[in-house]
Formats: C-alpha cells, sequence, structure tokens
C-alpha cells in the first residue's frame, strides 16, 4: 500500500478506448492506496467515455486522458511533451490491430495499415519516450504481443508476420536496456473477451475468393 507522501508510479497506455488498454487502465486508476498516476491515452478521445463510465463516471485524480495516435509522430511527439516533467516509471504499448482472412484477399493497404499500427506504432512509442528513461536509467516498458508472435495461426498470417517482428524488436531491446536499469516485458496474450475480435478488418466476405 502507498504510504503517505510516497510518490506515485507513473504509468502511460497506448489503446486505452476500449479491451485490455481500457482495463488495466481502469484497474490502476481505481487501485485503492492510489499508487498510480495514469496516463490514458487513445487515438480518439471521444471514446474516453467507456473507460470514465467503467470508473463510475468520474475522472479520478489518479487519471488522465490524453490524445495519442502511434500512426502519427506529431501526435505523439505532443503526448510525450505533456507528461515531460512527469518520471515516466512504466510506458505500456498497448495499441494494435487485426487482420484475418485468406492471405490473397488481404489488400497491400490493409497490411501496410497493420503493420503501421502493431510493429511501427510500437518502434514510434518507444522511441518518444524511452531517451528519457535511459537518462534516468530507471524505467519499464511493456508490451502487447500476442500467442500469433510465437506460432502461426491459421488465416492471420499478416496479423502473426507483425507480432513475430514485435518479438524480435523487443527480445534485441531487451539487451541492450539491461544496463540503464529499464526492464522490458512481452504479453503474449491467448485469446481475450474484449471487441478486438469484432474490430478485425475482414475481406468480404461475400468475395469469390472467401468461397
Amino acid at each position: 500500500a502507498a504510504l503517505p507522501g510516497m510518490e506515485r508510479t507513473t504509468v502511460l497506455i497506448t489503446g486505452c478506448s476500449s479491451g485490455i488498454g481500457l482495463g488495466l487502465a481502469a484497474r490502476l486508476a481505481a487501485d485503492a492506496a492510489r499508487r498510480f498516476q495514469v496516463y490514458a491515452t487513445m487515438r480518439d478521445l471521444a471514446k474516453g467515455e467507456r473507460l470514465l463510465e467503467r470508473l463510475g463516471g468520474c475522472c479520478p485524480d489518479t487519471l488522465e486522458l490524453l490524445q495519442l495516435d502511434v500512426t502519427d509522430p506529431c501526435s505523439l511527439a505532443a503526448a510525450a511533451q505533456q507528461v515531460q516533467g512527469q518520471q515516466l516509471d512504466v510506458l505500456v504499448c498497448n495499441a494494435g490491430v487485426g487482420l484475418m482472412g485468406p492471405l490473397e484477399t488481404c489488400s497491400e493497404q490493409a497490411m501496410k495499415t497493420l503493420f503501421d499500427v502493431n510493429l511501427f506504432g510500437a518502434v514510434r512509442t518507444i522511441q518518444a519516450f524511452l531517451p528519457a528513461m535511459k537518462s534516468r536509467r530507471a524505467g519499464r516498458i511493456i508490451v502487447s504481443s500476442s500467442i500469433g508472435g510465437l506460432q502461426g495461426l491459421p488465416f492471420n498470417a499478416v496479423y502473426c508476420a507483425s507480432k513475430f517482428a514485435v518479438e524480435g524488436l523487443c527480445e534485441s531491446l531487451a539487451i541492450v536496456l539491461r544496463p540503464f536499469n529499464i526492464h522490458l516485458t512481452l504479453v503474449e496474450c491467448g485469446p481475450v473477451h474484449t471487441s478486438f475480435l469484432a474490430n478485425l478488418q475482414r475481406p468480404d466476405p461475400e468475395g469469390s475468393e472467401m468461397r
């Protein structure tokens, strides 16, 4: 439990409009001992209502909502500027999208969008906040990966490819960050009851390729 006068652990989480990000932000912000200061970020702040509903309709002083689009370097720079001066203890790279279907039905644009969020979004986010952690020689980075980053899953070839790439990125980073006292963790989730499946990009089920 937090003692009077104890500094809170500052946590920034991407992808908090739904699913794991929303659940984690709500859990930490509602901590009875008030041990955490949470920056819950999302691409569309209008979707923050779902998080506030989880917290009883109000925004506690342990929570701040921030706009952050991991595909937009300007958005990332603005978010990093807003938390400047705060000691960011934990960075949670959680934003992600899916793409399901036979490979030949996946458009190049859909595949590029998926990699832009799942891989390059994680890279950009880490790049934005890592220098301050290195300077302080302290921090923890948690990255949402997937069972699909460990083995290929049918009809998820492109999604799994993006998560395989995230695994290589993080395994490499974990080694070089240890001397800076920065710990990197991959969370390799299996199926989780969230809106992720409902939000999957899918090809037209009526298309001749699908039949």
